[in-house]
């Protein structure tokens, strides 16, 4: 009989009627300490959202924090446990989560403003001033209820890590009840009141679990009480090369979970509904591989990566809709994770070693929210880290090759492992230019063919995982260096995303492109220098607004705009006009200003004002009924900031708005129908509005179609578009009305505390 099954029968007695309610109660706080803790992150991201224009970096930012702390929370439970054993361990985390109530409930400063040129520190600084110890608190909850199990009796108590994924099912609950359950139907004040509470009961189901595991044993013991032997698929003792493997497998999914992210909100929108879903299939994960019995078995997933890397391959050549392209990289996301946490999961230590487990788990996992959060934009000047993370995890799968091949053999595989993919990267090179297409022109066969077989010959690597990785990462490159529709000029990556200066094929425009979306472009010919392009064409509703209102002698004396791009509304300007931008992206600036690539500005509006920071902090500022026109044009990418574009931000427009005066919506985009929004907005106001859409002009002449709302306080202020005139004042016969935006379809009121992207995506 072995050491553990020897107890003395009355502690045997009290033990085993302790230990009945010991697995619910231990769960049920592991799954409130998951709720609390998830739950708080896109509560908290999106109470510092406005201050920061909506950029998707929010988010990836606080991830390292979160991540950061997370492992502070493992630190501190793996060496306090060491150090004081676990019955003194006890009464030190009752006391911390004691102490975190000083900072509760959470909140932020209502005119906090960022630190100019260092929004990530100072984001980072308010997150640790606001959430740390209670976040800390709370993270540390989950490996340390474990290890209290594993000390106590329970038939359970020699593997525990089950537990892990239970406590998940709280996160994921969490994460995808936020969008739908708390947010549209609570304020933010109201939600950190909820959270509060939460957090008080979580103390009182941790003060329970002390109790019973007390009263288990008669007092928590110093050391375990259970078999040092390892339970099945556990390593009793992790040395140096496992611990690095950990790290390695806990770093890849993580620094992909942001790149991923980044993916997708960087064309729609930066909130909480497209943040939570990567972090929720992220922690799914978890709970699948921590189970006892996994849903989804390892060799499956091993097996489906090599598949789901081919349609991702494609989506970073072939532009698909915004739903099969969240498709595409969710599932490939969710599958590579699976691969790597699977491998973390077989890998797990003996229960003794367990807090270091964790520790090592989440010091890997914040060294990839680091990497790609804050390392990668300023080392970078694209977002090569998600392709990069891709590459690395194809590199993790697990190996079937033979350990016991001879040295020379071994040699010959590791060579042939190199040169095929380089062989494939050059045939690659050779084969498209030879069709005659590039990879980007969708719909030509010839190059859907090539790019079919290459990716069969990337997948017949799969057994290879070296071969397979650079393989990869072999048509990566091709991607990049073969698919150039513009010669490039310079690339810039800060907090606010990347921005490329190109020159268009033909040489006869400099252009600016925001993540991948277009912002402006400019004739190079200096005769051409102030001709308004792409969205904001003299013959587009823009341009219609500007001449109606000089033709109807009501010419603005004082201009607001919202969003710099490269300056091009500022050839509007006339003669004695005042004209201020709001800009957060100091880069824009730099870029607008620079005479080598574009003249807008100091070809029409040279000492026009620029104003950097949030456009509503900086606006709240300004005199009220200053600006006889506003014009709402903020973009990253081709996302929207939610912050501008709500109840709370049209308030704030009007406030600032001249009497007469007028706003203008620049609602283009690919993804969003954005025309309900406004609609609803105006309806809720009381204001007058109107609204039209031109098609496509000129794609030759970079004249674009575009989608504007105009709103006013009176029908009668906006009759000025009713008729309108050409550049030389004559009635244009050929004129287009605008529509009235009560006949538009009406949306949900955005708001500071809820924003309903799910209902305004088109799903083309």
């Amino acid at each position: 009989m072995s050491s553990y099954q020897i107890a003395q029968p009355a502690d045997a007695a009290i033990s085993s009627r302790a230990m009945k309610g010991a697995l619910p109660l231990f769960a049920l706080s592991l799954f409130m300490s998951a709720l609390l803790l998830f739950s708080v992150q896109p509560m908290f991201a999106k109470m510092v959202l406005p201050s920061l224009g909506g950029a998707p970096g929010v988010w990836n930012t606080s991830m390292v924090f979160f991540q950061t702390v997370l492992l502070a929370g493992y630190a501190y439970a793996h060496f306090s446990v060491k150090l004081l054993g676990v019955r003194r361990q006890a009464l030190l985390h009752l006391l911390v989560l004691s102490l975190a109530f000083i900072f509760l409930p959470i909140s932020t400063a209502a005119d906090a403003k960022p630190w100019v040129g260092q929004p990530e520190l100072w984001l980072l600084w308010t997150l640790t001033s606001s959430l740390g110890l209670p976040f800390l608190a709370v993270a540390a909850t989950a490996p340390l209820l474990q290890k209290w199990f594993s000390e106590t009796g329970h038939v359970h108590a020699k593997d525990p890590y089950f537990l892990y994924g239970a406590s998940n099912v709280g996160s994921l609950m969490a994460l995808l009840g936020y969008p739908i359950f708390v947010e549209p139907f609570l304020a933010l004040g109201e939600q950190s009141f909820t959270w509060m509470l939460g957090y008080g009961l979580l103390a009182l189901l941790i003060l329970a679990c002390v109790f019973v595991a007390r009263r288990g044993d008669g007092a928590l013991p110093e050391t375990s009480s259970v078999p040092s032997g390892a339970a099945p698929q556990t390593l009793a003792y992790p040395g140096w090369p496992q611990r690095l493997h950990w790290i390695v497998l806990a770093l890849v999914p993580s620094s992909l979970l942001l790149g991923v992210t980044t993916h997708i909100s960087t064309d729609v929108a930066a909130v909480p509904l497209l943040w939570v879903v990567p972090l929720a299939l992220y922690l799914l994960t978890f709970v699948i591989v921590f189970s006892r019995k996994p849903l989804l078995r390892q060799e499956w997933m091993v097996r489906l990566q090599p598949l789901v890397l081919i349609p991702l391959l494609a989506s970073f050549i072939w532009s698909f809709s915004v739903s099969i392209a969240a498709a595409v990289h969710l599932v490939a996301f969710f599958v590579t994770t699976m691969v790597c946490h699977g491998e973390l999961a077989r890998r797990r230590p003996d229960v003794a070693h367990l807090t270091e487990f964790y520790l090592w788990m989440s010091f890997g996992g914040m060294i990839g929210g680091f990497f790609a959060a804050l390392i990668a934009p300023v080392v970078f000047n694209s977002v090569i880290e998600y392709p990069l993370m891709i590459v690395i995890a194809c590199w993790l799968r697990p190996s079937q090759q033979d350990g016991g091949e001879l040295s020379h053999v071994r040699r010959r595989k590791l060579l042939t492992d190199a040169s095929l993919p380089i062989l494939l990267f050059a045939a690659m090179a050779l084969a498209f230019p030879y069709l005659g297409v590039g990879p980007s022109d969708l719909g030509m066969v010839g190059s859907f063919i090539v790019f079919v077989f290459f990716a069969l010959v990337v997948y017949g690597f799969a057994e290879r995982p070296l071969r397979y990785a650079l393989g990869a990462a072999a048509v990566f490159l091709a991607i990049t260096t073969i698919d150039q529709p513009t010669r490039m000029i310079d690339q810039e990556r800060n907090f606010f995303g990347i921005s490329r200066i190109a020159q268009s094929d033909d040489g006869q425009f400099n252009l600016l492109i925001h993540g991948t979306t277009l912002h402006g472009a400019q004739h190079v010919d200096p005769l051409k220098w102030e001709e308004p392009l792409t969205y904001y064409q003299r013959s587009g509703p823009i341009g219609e607004v500007f001449v109606g209102l000089t033709a109807a002698g009501r010419s603005p004396s004082k201009v607001g705009v919202i969003g710099l791009g490269v300056g091009t509304l500022a050839c509007y300007r006339e003669p004695g006009q005042n004209w201020t931008f709001f800009e957060i992206d100091p880069a824009m600036e730099r870029i607008a200003r620079d005479p080598n690539y574009f003249r807008y500005l100091s070809s029409c509006a040279e000492n026009a004002s620029v104003v950097i920071g949030d456009a509503r902090l900086s606006l709240q500022s300004e005199a009220g009924g200053k600006y006889d026109l506003i014009v709402l044009d903020a973009f990253s990418s081709d996302a929207i900031p939610v912050h501008l574009l709500n109840r709370e931000a049209l308030a704030l427009y009007e406030a600032k708005l001249a009497p007469g005066g007028i706003i203008a919506f620049h609602i283009s985009n690919r993804t969003l129908n954005l025309a309900p929004i406004v609609s609803r907005l105006a309806e809720n106001a009381g204001l007058s509005g109107r609204s039209k859409f031109s098609g496509m002009v000129n794609r030759a002449t970079y004249k674009t179609g575009s989608s504007w709302i105009v709103l006013a306080r009176s029908d009668a202020d906006l009759a000025f578009l009713d008729v309108q005139v050409d550049d030389s004042g004559s009635k244009d016969e050929n004129y287009v009305a605008w529509q009235d935006v009560s006949a538009l379809p009406k949306g949900r009121l955005w708001t500071d505390d809820f924003s309903d992207i799910l209902g305004a995506l088109s799903w083309d």
